[in-house]
């Protein structure tokens, strides 16, 4: 496969990501304006965005690359056992942290109902699943293997991940110290992803660890940071101002102990699966 098919290949996965991000939008925006409401847009958004991924995805790969999806991290959907269970434990007990061992104070946004299912609906199934599965289809799914057929492992896992960290700084008007706070944790999170789904074969196990993480950690319920978010139903208000315990401007996910996950969690995928010691061993 040549560079340029890889280039362009990584490109056009993420074209398409925004182009299907862009028409989910839209198709809520249609919908809400014949006064279905808000809370049903977003769940409707949601699944399109993930299912006009996947299609668009399936067809350029078939299509343009020549090769079957399955190539690419996108089996038959499976998910194992270990990773729904991992997929669970793994923000519970970053936020439970916080809650047990940081002082802090609860502050309500004082939603009402309809708020409050607006909020809920967005953060579980745009936010949450449609994000989740539509980044590692495109970041661990074509992105990933177009990267590891050309070159290798070590190649297909840190350039994806490094991307997947620049992306979350764009368009912030974030410190230099925070950005860097931000790349580093991303690009954790993004090694943690793409172990998980070489040791699973497939971006739907990476894919429920994400879409968990966001529903638990940014979906809308509790929040938990240095000031009230308006965004979400309450907020767990810290004391503690240390850059290395709230994420600074990013937030938790940037913080170390959300790192300290990432890097278990990759252990966890790493020695779970001895094939993947040629990644650091051995050229393939």
């Amino acid at each position: 496969m040549s560079t340029k098919k890889v280039i362009g290949g990584s490109v056009a996965a993420i074209v398409i990501l925004i182009i299907a991000q862009l028409a989910a939008q839209l198709a809520a925006s249609a919908l809400n304006l014949i006064k279905i409401p808000d809370g049903i847009c977003n769940i409707i958004a949601g699944i399109f965005y993930v299912g006009l991924t996947y299609v668009i995805l399936k067809i350029y790969i078939e299509k343009v690359i020549r090769l079957p999806i399955s190539d690419f991290g996108m089996p038959v959907f499976h998910i194992k056992r270990k990773w729904i269970l991992i997929a669970i434990l793994l923000p519970l007990l970053v936020k439970g942290s916080y809650l047990l061992f940081f002082h802090g104070a609860y502050v309500s946004s004082h939603m009402n109902g309809k708020q409050i299912f607006r909020t809920l609906s967005a953060g579980i199934m745009f936010t949450g699943i449609a994000a989740g599965f539509v980044e590692e289809m495109v970041f661990r799914g074509v992105i990933l293997n177009l990267l590891r057929k050309k070159w290798n492992r070590k190649v297909a896992v840190i350039v994806p991940s490094v991307l997947f960290g620049m992306v979350h700084i764009l368009g912030m008007d974030f410190s230099i110290g925070s950005c860097l706070q931000v790349l580093v944790a991303g690009t954790m999170a993004g090694i943690m992803f793409s172990m998980i789904a070489i040791e699973s074969g497939s971006v739907w196990n990476s894919g429920i660890v994400h879409a968990i993480w966001n529903i638990v950690m940014i979906g809308g319920g509790l929040a938990i940071g240095q000031k009230a978010d308006q965004f979400s139903v309450m907020t767990y208000v810290l004391d503690a101002k240390s850059f290395a315990v709230t994420g600074g401007e990013f937030g938790m996910e940037a913080s170390v102990i959300s790192l300290v996950g990432y890097i278990i969690v990759t252990g966890v995928a790493f020695f779970g699966n001895k094939e993947l010691c040629d990644i650091i061993y051995k050229k393939e």
